[in-house]
């Protein structure tokens, strides 16, 4: 472990910097956007513009890195998201708002490529499993950090934007400072929705709808909180203590996966995410508002490790890299769909609205799992979980070099 940390400290620190800002970023917009006024639909709309500009980066970022190297990729897609980062300190409407979200969620998937891929390439077969573990840790604390940092004292509001753009700037120099050469990088091809359907329903399903409950509770947690009276440092607090708890389960809970049937543990944590809610529905005191989002963020946030390892599990290797960018893809418009609904929900159902869509999502998946346990035995041979942050989520790039060590000496990492 310290050994990957002294070899990749610089490409280490320039993701940090990047996921730092991004949960900082989207976190700072939502409790700005309430103090001037926005209105629940108009912020979902602009928060939803940067899953919706994911679904193009997802697929065109790759293609650009292929045609003009990492550098200039990287270069040129850091200097855009810090543009949009300023764009949002010089102006206070919606529209702008949205178009540089867009831009920041077309921008995103192809720095993580450009990472991953340039991390692999560093990393020997030896270390990789531990490169690899860092990084993760890196794309789930990132985000929790990032958030925090909104209850830092701004009185002008002008500081944490800045300091945004500050972080997406200087990411690129550990990537420009690199002694190493830059690594050949072949855009992954795409496997079809229908054709991963085919392999395993309950990950088509499953890593769907586990996102629309992810990014409904990321980008509406705040908003919810601040209506019930909290203050822009305890509704950001309220979501790092959800982020924090999500991130500390994901290993046990891929342990248990690990070693049993996938689908029980997506059941489980449905039924965590279904009973957390109807719990504060019942429960809406302001004082318990952070319990039960920390139970639901158990449920939720783990979720989307355990399904697509349930999908590697009945995978043939060359299915695993297209395979993965299929389940981005649905990630991306799981996240869509849950940042439209989520702030609208809010004022549904005497302002327990929120509740029952977090509380229906999670039953349906575990009712998805149970259905197909019921039809379907569980595969005979499965992989280890690859602990995977949804929020600033791995891309392609980890599993394409994976499947090609693997390609190359079966035994790898074994």
């Amino acid at each position: 472990m310290i050994r990957a940390l002294n070899e990749n400290w610089a490409l280490f620190l320039g993701m940090l910097m990047l996921m730092v800002a991004n949960g900082l970023l989207a976190t700072l917009l939502t409790i700005r956007g309430a103090s001037l006024g926005f209105s629940d639909f108009t912020i979902s709309v602009m928060q939803a513009s940067y899953p919706l500009g994911a679904l193009a980066g997802t697929a065109l970022a790759p293609r650009l890195v292929e045609n003009v190297g990492h550098i200039r990729a990287f270069s040129a897609l850091a200097s855009l998201v810090s543009i949009a980062a300023i764009v949002h300190l010089l102006t206070s409407d919606a529209i702008s708002w949205s178009i540089m979200r867009l831009l920041g969620g077309f921008c995103y998937p192809g720095l993580y490529v450009i990472t991953e891929s340039w991390l692999n390439a560093k990393s020997e077969n030896n270390t990789r499993a531990q490169v690899l573990s860092l990084y993760f840790i890196i794309q789930l604390a990132g985000p929790a950090l990032g958030t925090a940092l909104v209850g830092f004292p701004d009185p002008t509001g002008n500081l944490l934007f800045g300091f945004v753009s500050i972080l997406i700037s200087l990411s690129i120099v550990p990537l420009l400072l690199s002694g190493n050469k830059a690594p050949d990088y072949v855009a992954p091809e795409r496997m079809s929705v229908a054709g991963l359907y085919k392999i395993s329903p309950v990950a088509v399903l499953g890593i769907t709808i586990v996102s629309i409950g992810v990014s409904a509770s990321y980008i509406t947690l705040p908003l919810y909180a601040l209506q019930q009276g909290f203050t822009a440092a305890q509704a950001s607090g309220a979501l790092v203590a959800a982020l924090i708890a999500g991130a500390l389960v994901q290993y046990p809970i891929g342990w248990i996966s690990d070693h049993t049937d996938r689908r029980y543990v997506i059941i489980g944590l449905g039924v965590i995410t279904t009973l957390a809610s109807l719990w504060m529905v019942v429960d809406t005191s302001a004082a318990h508002i952070v319990y039960g989002f920390v139970l639901v963020a158990i449920g939720l946030y783990p979720a989307y490790s355990i399904l697509t390892a349930h999908a590697n599990d009945q995978l043939k290797l060359s299915q695993i890299v297209p395979a993965s960018g299929t389940m981005v893809l649905l990630l991306n418009i799981g996240l869509l769909i849950g940042t439209l609904l989520g702030p609208n929900s809010i004022s549904l159902f005497g302002g327990r609205g929120l509740q029952f869509l977090l509380a229906g999502l999670g039953a349906i998946v575990a009712l998805v799992a149970l259905i197909r346990r019921v039809q379907v035995a569980a595969p005979t041979e499965t992989g280890d979980v690859q602990v995977v942050g949804v929020i600033g989520t791995a891309q392609p790039g980890v599993l394409q070099a994976e499947a090609l060590i693997q390609e190359e000496d079966p035994d790898a990492g074994q």
